[in-house]
């Protein structure tokens, strides 16, 4: 009875690995033709204020600011904002001032608090500064290509436009081990998962990098509508679409900064983004399990009791996972001619495994802390403070 019983869990492990095999491939081959495809150049190039709230330092900083600055664009601003004066980011801004004389930079330094959510309450202080009606809301980390704002004004002028948003692949800030699979874990599941999801019809908003006009945004109530919630991307992409306008992606690649320099940061981070998703999807979240094969076929292949057919099988999926993640890496050097997080072959199987962990690590609490703030997310994924003496997972970005 409890041969048969083990028998089938392994049989269903390598169900979920085939069927985790399959979702890489269609998910590398969609990577593939978004990551080659160039959108249209836009038809006109109005100005445009790039908002990028900033909180703390952090690795490649500097780098990451200074992309945005030498856009390929005729007319833009760039605001950053901080909450004090001593705020250590304001030296990397500094510098990218030295870097860039002649782009229009405006600093807003405001210690007002609007809400839990730090990073929109940042953003609220920091509007006032913007001169143009069309707005890009940018992550601290984000990296972007010389033509990023063509790409996004180009999406924007599609008729029944109300919001434009882009994928994004992970810049290690190192070559340790960490950095690298949280990397890894960006490029082979959150994006092939992103534009699979949107190919299915959804218009998810994803928050490192938007545009939108302040119409828009006005008619929606605002960014004070945001400030309650921790998914705030998520939240603005439906009130969007509340108002009939579309969600669409530029056809752009930016990434973003993976600062994690140890296991347990990393885990931590990976935590916080699983409960936010939990909340937000709880079901698409539980089906993303089958993203892991490597994780289902060692779990099959040790329930099988390691024998030479359970091992040949794992080791076909450990090789086609490889594979897939090959091409990934290949079509996002197409944007990112210098990204490195490129994860060895033997590393793969301890990123599923991490991946299955975090996935059962977050049903047991919705608590999360960001940016020093410890809150507990509900369904709507609003922000609950929770006593300092409770401990909360801790993360150094927003979702």
């Amino acid at each position: 009875m409890i041969e048969t019983a083990v028998s089938l869990l392994a049989w269903f492990c390598f169900v979920g690995a085939a069927l985790g095999i399959l979702q890489a491939a269609i998910g590398s081959r969609l990577v593939r033709r978004f990551a080659g495809a160039r959108g249209g150049d836009p038809a006109h190039r109005p100005p445009v204020t790039v908002l990028k709230p900033l909180h703390g330092d952090e690795p490649l900083l500097e780098v990451a600011l200074a992309s945005v600055c030498a856009q390929r664009y005729p007319n833009f601003q760039v605001v950053f904002g901080v909450g004090n004066a001593a705020d250590p980011a304001l030296r990397a801004v500094h510098r990218v001032r030295e870097r860039f004389p002649d782009c229009d930079i405006a600093v807003v330094i405001d210690p007002a608090r609007h809400g839990r959510n730090g990073k929109v309450g940042n953003l609220i202080n920091m509007l006032p500064a913007a001169k143009h009606d069309l707005l890009v809301i940018s992550d601290s980390d984000v990296h972007v290509a010389a033509d990023y704002l063509d790409r996004l004004v180009a999406a924007l002028e599609l008729p029944g436009t109300g919001l434009v948003t882009t994928v994004y692949a992970g810049l290690p800030s190192s070559r340790g081990w960490a950095s690298r699979l949280g990397a890894a874990q960006i490029a082979y599941g959150f994006l092939p998962g992103a534009l699979m999801a949107r190919a299915l019809g959804r218009q998810d908003c994803l928050g490192a990098s938007m545009m939108l006009r302040r119409e828009t945004l006005n008619r929606i109530g605002g960014l004070p509508a945001l400030v309650r919630h921790l998914a705030d991307d998520n939240v603005l992409g439906q009130l969007v679409r509340r108002q009939g306008l579309s969600v669409r992606l530029a056809h752009t690649v930016p990434a973003t900064t993976v600062p994690e320099e140890t296991l347990s940061a990393l885990f931590s981070h990976e935590l916080r983004w699983a409960r936010t998703i939990r909340a937000l999807a709880p079901v698409s979240f539980l089906l993303s399990a089958v993203q892991y094969p490597v994780w289902w076929a060692a779990l099959g292949a040790a329930l099988a009791g390691c024998g030479t057919v359970p091992l040949v099988a794992f080791g076909v999926v450990w090789a086609s996972r490889a594979m897939f993640a090959h091409r990934i890496d290949r079509a996002l050097a197409l944007h990112i001619p210098d990204l490195a997080f490129r994860v060895p072959v033997w590393l793969l199987p301890m990123r599923d495994a991490m991946s299955a962990v975090v996935m059962v690590a977050s049903y047991a609490g919705r608590r999360v802390a960001w940016r020093g703030d410890a809150m507990d997310a509900d369904g709507g994924v609003r922000t609950h403070p929770v006593p300092p003496s409770r401990p909360a997972y801790a993360a150094q970005e927003s979702c």
